[in-house]
């Protein structure tokens, strides 16, 4: 299924615990398989994914739905962002979701008390969602005019980068539980996400984690990526991500929704970071 990690691309694919198929995406990794075969095979998986992604996005964009494909880390804070997101939206916007993890429909049984229809795909050893996945689970769907899909994807930062879904975005979700490092340390997939949801805000006083850098870094890497401050479980911050959603274009926490100061901070953390780069020979000047 991957080839990024080679999982285990025979493991059969569960929408709502029913069994679907095998993936069907060509194993990138079999044993015994010959280094030069890589990269062609890799290549062949990437363009039948790209072609269901094509698919996906064309039954989106004729059903006038707006697709966003969550990924992170595990324990980021995606299912409880959701939660909380559907809470504020249902009953205005008609809302789905698909739900993407190896085992369980627990996440999907939390999307389901919200009253929205969700939908459970499990992957088994598989680390990531594909769009011929995401294809058959909207079959499961009533996509209504003018609503939202999200879809929460496998929490994986490394797999998911590299397979378009079909969605009309990619939201990234860090919890500052997690570092303040993880844009250097997983590159492209700060690099293809569209939005960056910096998550567990009210955890920030008892973490070591400076804000400032890791939207530096992240900046650094993507910038025109559009980043919002939350906290899932008390609220701060979710307005702006509604309004984001509910736009439908970037235009939360841009620079003059900012003081003076915290503009002046970034920029100082910015240099900083960018002279440490400099020294270690891992960027040039």
């Amino acid at each position: 299924m991957c080839t990024t990690c080679g999982c285990d691309d025979h493991s059969p694919l569960r929408i709502d615990g029913g069994s679907l198929h095998p993936h069907g995406q060509g194993q990138a990794h079999a044993a015994g398989q010959r280094e030069r075969r890589s990269i062609p095979v890799e290549a062949d998986l990437l363009a039948r994914n790209d072609a269901h992604a094509r698919a996906n996005r064309e039954r989106f964009d004729s059903a006038r739905v707006r697709a966003l494909n969550l990924v992170s880390s595990p324990g980021s804070g995606k299912t409880a962002l959701l939660v909380a997101t559907l809470e504020r939206l249902s009953g205005e916007i008609p809302l789905a979701v698909i739900e993407g993890d190896q085992e369980t429909q627990r996440d999907a049984d939390r999307i389901r008390a919200t009253g929205v229809a969700a939908v459970q795909i499990n992957t088994g050893k598989g680390c990531h969602l594909d769009a011929h996945g995401v294809g058959h689970a909207c079959d499961h769907l009533d996509l209504r005019e003018d609503g939202l899909l999200f879809i929460e994807n496998v929490g994986n930062l490394v797999c998911p980068a590299a397979f378009d879904l079909g969605a009309h975005h990619r939201v990234l979700v860090l919890s500052v539980t997690e570092g303040d490092d993880k844009p250097f340390k997983y590159p492209d997939m700060f690099r293809t996400a569209d939005a960056l949801v910096i998550n567990k805000l009210d955890l920030l006083p008892h973490v070591d984690f400076d804000l400032a850098a890791c939207e530096a870094q992240a900046l650094r890497l993507n910038p025109d990526m559009v980043i919002f401050r939350l906290s899932a479980r008390t609220g701060e911050g979710l307005e702006a991500w509604m309004d984001w959603l509910c736009a439908g274009r970037p235009q939360a926490q841009q620079a003059d929704d900012r003081d003076e100061d915290e503009l002046e901070t970034l920029r100082r953390r910015v240099a900083e970071l960018e002279a440490r780069l400099q020294r270690a020979g891992l960027m040039s000047s």
